[in-house]
């Protein structure tokens, strides 16, 4: 089970949830170690922030008060323009918050990078020695998420299931419309692009069903593109693909080409195997028989294009002109 978090970071989580009492509560009490950080990323910026606001609405309030038209003790300087002390009060503070943002969010950028493995189950427990993470495989569709599991040698359709404390590594990409891959108890929303592929690094440190769906508008069904997440332990996790693989049916790619057409609220389908490459010509847009993949598209194109035609468009327009006035083509 993971780490119990300290009082102190429970204390803050609390009062940043009240503050913040119009967001789901699942983004600042989720049961994954990346989601958990970003939370508390959410926290200290929140409270650092706060340093200026709160000061700065007190002292709004005070001086309406102290300085009222009915109150005659206090002081009238109408020729007043200027304090050291008071400049370097306004100009401090906010520098030095800014100083800590800007460190804060450079630190979490890189630690917090999606493309970077984890190194840590949770707070205080780094990934064992030898431990390899899931691989699954993540298609955003017209209206639907297909998950690959390439060791496993199955699929899925709207279910997604890994086992506890064990990283995964997210492989996402898009049929069509940009999509984004989001499951707010495990980690933030990745990008999901037709024809490129981004990662993301997550791990769930609890058992239980979560939510995931598409971020981003794509379309008519996008408010239905929705999918479970489940965690479950390692045992439990084996017998679920077992199941799939006893269950499910074969996703040949006439298969897939069926199941990729526009729908809505899709069921959750179950495939026991899957057409070897599957994934990666989805990847290179060359699923139908007959059409060029994209990535032996590039090589080519770098093989052919890769002569005088590429040394002219590196020319300079001088030398481009001398090219031309000795008929060079």
């Amino acid at each position: 089970m993971p780490a119990t978090r300290n009082p102190c970071k429970l204390l803050l989580t609390a009062s940043v949830a009240a503050l913040l009492s119009g967001c789901d509560a699942v983004v600042m009490s989720p049961s994954g170690d990346i989601a958990a950080q970003q939370a508390d990323l959410i926290i200290w910026s929140t409270i650092l922030m706060l340093i200026i606001i709160v000061p700065v609405i007190f002292l709004t309030l005070l001086f309406a008060w102290r300085y009222r038209e009915s109150n005659k003790s206090a002081t009238y300087k109408p020729d007043w323009d200027h304090s050291t002390k008071l400049e370097l009060v306004i100009w401090a503070a906010p520098l030095a918050i800014i100083i800590a943002l800007g460190a804060l969010t450079w630190v979490s950028t890189h630690k917090l990078d999606p493309y970077r493995p984890l190194d840590r189950i949770d707070e205080g427990r780094p990934v064992p020695e030898g431990v390899e993470p899931l691989i699954v495989e993540v298609v955003a569709m017209d209206w639907k998420w297909l998950f690959f599991y390439p060791e496993q040698g199955i699929a899925t359709v709207n279910e997604l299931a890994a086992p506890v404390d064990r990283p995964i590594k997210f492989k996402i990409t898009s049929t069509t419309m940009m999509n984004s891959f989001y499951i707010p108890a495990l980690a933030g929303q990745i990008y999901a692009m037709g024809g490129m592929e981004t990662q993301l690094h997550a791990v769930i440190n609890e058992p239980g069903s979560y939510e995931g769906f598409s971020a981003n508008y794509s379309g008519q069904g996008f408010s239905q593109m929705r999918f479970e997440f489940v965690g479950m332990p390692e045992g439990e996790f084996e017998q679920w693909v077992q199941k799939v693989r006893t269950e499910g049916e074969s996703l040949s790619r006439p298969r897939y080409s069926a199941l990729a057409k526009p729908s809505i609220a899709d069921p959750v389908q179950l495939f026991g195997d899957v057409a070897p490459g599957l994934y990666d010509a989805i990847l290179n847009r060359c699923v139908e028989p007959g059409q060029v993949c994209m990535k032996d598209m590039m090589k080519s194109h770098h093989g052919h294009g890769g002569g005088h035609d590429s040394k002219a468009e590196h020319d300079s327009p001088a030398q481009h002109d001398a090219h031309a006035q000795h008929g060079d083509k």
